[in-house]
């Protein structure tokens, strides 16, 4: 199976979640030939629960994905920690909504959660943690403690961060963040729209149908990351209509206003 393991279903935290946009984002992925994606809508986006409630009106969900025609949607989101970084966590939906509900309190800058916290919450409940792009300079991971980089089940090769930093100098820093650890790495598109859908994907071999399974074949090595050629130019074109998308956005709320 071909998985993105970190993919948005807004364009942005300030945005109003639209089933219409997000189906743009699974025709796309559909399209560049993967079979399923991780959610990991940020934890504190407008209205959180819109995202899932949503998806509940829908797409069939039997506790650890939505199916749409066979595509799957593994249930996950993005947490914001006290050390700067970002944290995608996946698994049932209902212990993940469950950790959300504990994270009420931390949602804004001055009240993160603390790291080991945030372990504390997501390990009892057998959520996959994984450390979202730990070498971007707003939002870095790799300085916090070796004990607790040891925790993670994977890094994050992210497509944003591939692009930015450079492919080449990104994966060195990545994998070797990796090995230091004995973490494995894994490929996330970082997409908030279509088009940068596909510029990174994983290959994982069999069927997968819990995160625990995914998880699993990670820690066993059987993840093959991939990259596209056209990966800068993916992510080149979805920032300018990231842009564009926001400003019109920001227009129409002005003239309700």
């Amino acid at each position: 199976m071909k998985f993105d393991f970190h993919i948005h279903a807004k364009l942005s935290k300030k945005t109003d979640f639209s089933i219409e946009h997000f189906t743009t984002i699974l025709d796309e992925a559909k399209m560049h030939g993967l079979d399923a994606i991780i959610l990991t809508e940020h934890f504190n986006t407008h209205r959180f629960d819109d995202v899932y409630g949503t998806l509940d009106q829908h797409f069939p969900c039997n506790g650890h994905y939505y199916d749409r025609n066979g595509f799957r949607i593994f249930t996950g989101m993005e947490v914001d920690v006290a050390e700067g970084g970002h944290i995608l966590i996946s698994g049932p939906k209902e212990q993940l909504l469950s950790v959300r509900k504990a994270l009420d309190g931390y949602t804004s800058p001055d009240r993160f959660i603390p790291l080991e916290a945030l372990f504390e919450l997501c390990e009892p409940a057998g959520l996959m943690v994984i450390g979202g792009h730990p070498f971007r300079k707003s939002n870095h991971l790799y300085h916090v403690a070796p004990e607790l980089l040891r925790r993670f089940d994977a890094f994050d090769l992210n497509g944003k961060d591939l692009h930015e930093i450079g492919i080449q100098e990104n994966i060195a820093k990545v994998l070797t963040l990796g090995e230091q650890h004995g973490v494995p790495v894994v490929a996330g598109s970082d997409a908030h729209q279509m088009f940068q859908v596909g510029c990174v994907y994983n290959e994982l071999p069999g069927n997968y149908d819990t995160v625990a399974n995914i998880r699993a074949a990670i820690a066993a090595g059987l993840c093959k990351r991939h990259i596209s050629p056209s990966l800068h130019l993916q992510v080149r074109a979805a920032n300018t209509v990231k842009k564009l998308l926001k400003k019109k956005v920001e227009v129409v709320d002005s003239l309700h206003g």
